[in-house]
């Protein structure tokens, strides 16, 4: 079973008029996450694009609560767009009781915050000093959600995604330096013909194809 993924911006808000709840569900590269256990993450500006141009069915909820739903980008209750600045959410909300309480609450202020749930369908990895970065490429929009508490999130597939990208890092580590002791035995052996006297440790390489390991 495919595991959703959750994030948070902090800006959502009462239309002036009262009747519409708008903001702004994920906030582009550069904006950058908290640490998120070992990683920070940033959203590319066409994350979005392939979901949003294919018609995906996007709910908007109350605490990612699939009971109290506020609309529907099919029918047009929710309306999702894309600007310089990230994906733009204007939610119509019901004639309900729970509807009518959240933008009670939203008007003095308690709640200001937004969710996003989504599928990753590609990502990136980069390093910046000792800072693991990931990028959100593409992604599955599943839905958006005003929260009450946003500090939870859900990141144990970009935990995943991490120990892959940091196992990829070590195996091209290893795959260098076996070019590298190549390029040193190929050198090796040219002064070994010349009778040129080479060190115990370069011995080693020659004879084994490897350097050894220091020990600490």
């Amino acid at each position: 079973m495919v595991k959703l993924e959750t994030r948070y911006t902090a800006e959502f808000r009462v239309e002036a008029d009262g009747k519409k709840l708008v903001g702004y569900a994920a906030k582009f590269s550069p904006n950058r996450s908290q640490d998120l256990g070992g990683f920070l993450e940033q959203i590319d500006p066409k994350a979005f694009t392939r979901s949003l141009a294919q018609g995906a069915d996007v709910r908007a909820l109350i605490n990612h609560d699939q009971n109290l739903i506020l609309g529907r980008s099919t029918s047009g209750t929710l309306n999702l767009s894309v600007d310089s600045e990230g994906l733009l959410v204007e939610i119509t909300p019901p004639d309900t009781s729970y509807a009518r309480d959240l933008m009670i609450s939203m008007s003095r202020g308690d709640v200001t915050q937004m969710s996003f749930a989504f599928i990753t369908k590609k990502d990136s990895w980069d390093k910046e000093g000792d800072k693991n970065i990931r990028t959100l490429l593409d992604v599955d929009l599943h839905d958006v959600s005003a929260v009450t508490y946003p500090a939870y999130l859900n990141t144990e597939i970009g935990l995943r995604s991490l120990s892959s990208f940091l196992a990829e890092k070590q195996d091209e580590l290893v795959e260098m330096q076996k070019r590298l002791n190549q390029v040193k035995l190929m050198k090796l052996s040219s002064k070994t013909k010349l009778g040129i006297v080479v060190s115990d440790i370069d011995n080693t390489l020659l004879l084994n194809g490897t350097q050894p390991v220091k020990k600490k």
